[in-house]
């Protein structure tokens, strides 16, 4: 607040607060405080926010708006300070230079100047100045000592017959210790306190609160609204909270007390969510649980925190999320399966519509299944356990593939994800590796039934018990494969974000499960003239075009990569004189598999001649161009892309294709990958042919030769803070590529065409003039990355987060 207060005068400083899920509504105003005033008056805003979770989404349609208001300036339009509470710092945060790390401790000259101010206020307030907490713990460098002293006060409280208003500094401590910057309504807290009312001549609220009134504030927000009452500091709040504890009010006591005695359920109930369901960010992941009900956990015992969720569970009938954390702490902590399924299915019950929500069932039974299979089971108890599991993560996946990024909003109680929730299929890939490994270790024949490698009609292996789970057994493999294929892409085409990578448990137990079901023999239904060879493709992982293109991430050499490029082409071959109504996607593969395998060896005699590849291309692309895989069209920009002052003699119209590419990338892919960065697969260097095609994993490879002792984060991070770009032997392979901005759009300028092209970071692009960059190809279509403008002189939306850390 200090610097948009400084910065009052020279920018258009605002503070984001109160709903943020309208995030259109958000960036029209950004944009309408921007231009406010005449065309020479338009001044950068600078923007504080405490929502990290809304940030790209935000930028992204501050982007919006300016393309569709056709701004052009040469000013910043927007600074976003992003103001986060970390209880961990990472060491990627200190090398993010976007990144301010504000702690909880003065410098020197701070301390001087503390000191000098602490004169002065204590000669305008002589008496007052020693209750001025905020300030004295600042200057006290946060020493827990004066937060201990200023709190001792409550050290006579005790348990039975407190008076109201020890109770409603109990709650105030509470809540403000475990939601930061939250208050409570005066008005509430006078009908707490009883008559008399000080509207009838009663005494004011803060004569009621003594002696406790020095460690509150209470402080209008608008003019007319209803004052609102807080902690005089969080350390205060948290330091009221232990002394309690000590003095025999609990934690849970006071939580108990608080919702019973206290809430509104209109009014209370977002307040409690963030108190008893907000999980923290840890070092490596979010915390199981919120804070406070990890404290009464640790503090207290697991059945306070049962009887508190539970309490809030029946409080708040319409809300899912405190049932959903009791079943979560039911099947984590206690174990007890059962009740963790009734109060996920409460949950469920309650918000039918949240996949995020229905998750929570699928684990109970998943953890169940895991649990049991560490003791003696039987089959029958194995399939009967995942079966539930199995059908509780296909609702998951139902409910997910019905929730729609860009036009479902914060409903008022459920907060809707803007990411697409892969828990499910993620979830049944989990499943079915126990099931896997739990039936096999009972009988070695369950591999060949469950593979499909013979019929599950020979389930002599069990009872007939068995046979009423026949149709789950013979779906398995289908299901599992269709699935695995899904997270290929998922996992191939994009990541969270740009800073961020999948966790690597994703990939690993993907691949684990596909192997066991799919990669290890030719199902009994597939026993047809190409069934062989793409089953040896499955065993490769290489029967789809993300499982192509990650060939080289694999490590795959010449041997490999030429025997998969052998087996499309047989396959291509005979699905053409079938006519298969998918042989496109035999011909795509076959192209791939070719452009693959010249990254490994240029000479192989298994290559087929570039003119080759771009005839079956064309044939294809033209008999008919508007109705094509996103991947189809990612091959002919990769191969039709105009080299300097050579003909091809080939007909492709690459806006044409950049459009329909576009469309199909939003039919196919867009519900899944929405909000998620979209990897450059394959990037345009300097040479010709297949040579100037430019596969990540040689940057990769490149980035590792050069620094040995630098791992894969080390490089992951120069790729998010695109420091690659600036390594001189990654210069020496991409080729610079010469474009133009005009009205927001981007242009390639290749032998004498202009092809539109997306900006990699699209806050880069928002000046009209000439610009070099070099060129990506994603699923979606050709990005530049790495902008330079011939004048530097460009409109940008700046980002820095400002992480605030408490302790040292």
């Amino acid at each position: 607040m200090q610097v948009l207060w400084d910065m009052r005068k020279t920018l258009r400083c605002a503070v984001l607060t109160g709903p943020t899920s309208d995030i259109t509504a958000i960036a029209k105003q950004v944009i309408h405080l921007f231009t406010a005033g005449s065309q020479g008056q338009q001044n950068t805003v600078l923007l504080l926010l405490e929502d990290e979770r809304i940030l790209d989404n935000l930028q992204g349609a501050i982007m919006k708006e300016i393309a569709e208001r056709n701004i052009t300036t040469h000013m910043p339009v927007v600074i976003i300070l992003n103001c986060v509470r970390k209880a961990v710092i990472k060491q990627e945060d200190h090398n993010n230079s976007r990144h301010v790390i504000l702690r909880t401790k003065l410098s020197e000259a701070e301390k001087q100047q503390f000191e000098e101010k602490q004169i002065e206020i204590s000669r305008s307030y002589s008496n007052e100045h020693k209750q001025f907490h905020g300030f004295n713990i600042m200057r006290e460098n946060f020493c827990g000592d004066y937060v201990k002293e200023t709190s001792a006060i409550l050290g006579d409280v005790r348990k039975n017959r407190r008076p109201k208003n020890s109770q409603l500094l109990a709650f105030l401590s509470l809540v403000n210790a475990y939601v930061p910057g939250s208050h409570l309504l005066q008005s509430q807290c006078q009908e707490f306190l009883g008559p008399p009312d000080p509207i009838y001549g009663g005494p004011s609220f803060e004569q009621r609160m003594k002696p406790f009134t020095h460690l509150i504030v209470t402080f209008p927000t608008r003019q007319g609204q209803d004052k609102h009452v807080r902690m005089a500091h969080p350390l205060i709040a948290e330091q009221c909270v232990k002394v309690l504890a000590t003095a025999g009010v609990t934690r849970s006591d006071t939580a108990r007390n608080f919702l019973t005695e206290f809430c509104r359920e209109e009014v209370q109930q977002f307040l409690v969510q963030d108190m008893l369901t907000k999980r923290e960010m840890g070092e490596e992941r979010k915390d199981t649980f919120s804070r406070l009900i990890q404290d009464i956990e640790g503090e207290e015992s697991k059945s306070n925190v049962v009887s508190v969720l539970q309490l809030a569970s029946n409080k708040f009938k319409q809300n899912p999320f405190f049932p959903q954390n009791l079943a979560r702490f039911f099947y984590i902590e206690t174990r007890a399966y059962f009740k963790a399924e009734k109060w996920a299915k409460i949950a469920k019950d309650r918000d039918p519509k949240s996949s995020f929500v229905a998750d929570t069932l699928g684990q109970v039974y998943k953890n169940h299944l895991k649990s049991r299979i560490k003791h003696s089971i039987s089959a029958q108890e194995i399939l009967q356990l995942s079966k539930k599991a199995f059908d509780a993560f296909k609702d998951e996946e139902r409910a997910a593939e019905n929730e729609q990024g860009a036009d479902m909003q914060d409903d008022g109680m459920t907060k809707v994800s803007r990411i697409f929730n892969n828990r499910g299929l993620f979830g049944y890939l989990q499943v079915a590796n126990i099931v896997f490994d739990s039936l096999v270790s009972l009988d070695n024949n369950w591999q060949k039934v469950l593979t499909m490698e013979i019929s599950a009609d020979s389930l002599s292996i069990g009872q007939k018990k068995l046979f009423k789970y026949k149709p789950l057994i013979t779906s398995l493999r289908d299901e599992v494969e269709r699935k695995c294929e899904f997270f290929d892409g998922y996992l191939t085409y994009s990541k969270p974000s740009i800073e961020k990578n999948e966790p690597p448990y994703i990939w690993t137990d993907v691949k684990n499960c596909y192997r066991k079901y799919v990669g290890t023999c030719t199902p009994i239904h597939s026993q047809f003239a190409v069934g062989i060879p793409l089953q040896k493709l499955k065993e490769e992982m290489a029967i789809a075009f993300p499982g192509l293109l990650s060939c080289l991430d694999k490590g795959y050499d010449e041997s490999n990569l030429s025997r998969i490029t052998t087996l499309w082409g047989e396959i291509k071959k005979e699905w053409e004189k079938k006519k298969k109504h998918d042989n496109n996607k035999a011909a795509q593969n076959f192209i791939l598999a070719n452009i693959i395998l010249s990254k490994v060896e240029a000479a192989s005699p298994v290559l087929t001649p570039l003119p080759i590849l771009r005839g079956i291309l064309e044939k294809r692309l033209l008999g008919n161009f508007g109705n094509q895989t996103p991947e189809f069209y990612f091959l002919g920009l990769l191969l039709f892309w105009p080299e300097e002052h050579k003909k091809m003699g080939f007909n492709v119209d690459l806006n044409k294709c950049v459009l329909e590419m576009q469309e199909s990338f939003e039919n196919t892919y867009k519900k899944h990958l929405r909000s998620r960065y979209l990897r450059p697969l394959i990037f345009l260097g300097k040479g010709e042919g297949l040579s100037r095609l430019v596969h990540r994993s040689k940057i990769d490879n490149l980035l590792a030769r050069e620094n040995p002792m630098a791992g894969p984060d080390s490089i992951d991070q120069k790729w998010s803070l695109g420091e690659v770009w600036r390594v001189p032997i990654v210069q020496d392979l991409l080729l610079p590529v010469i474009g133009v901005v005009r009205q927001h759009r981007v242009f390639a300028c290749v032998d004498g065409k202009e092809i539109e092209v997306c900006a990699d970071q699209r806050s880069k692009v928002w000046k009209s003039g000439e610009i070099c960059f070099y060129l990506g190809f994603t699923i979606r279509g050709p990005i530049i990355i790495c902008t330079k403008y011939h004048c530097c002189c460009i409109c940008d939306i700046i980002g820095f987060k400002i992480l605030c850390v408490p302790g040292n």
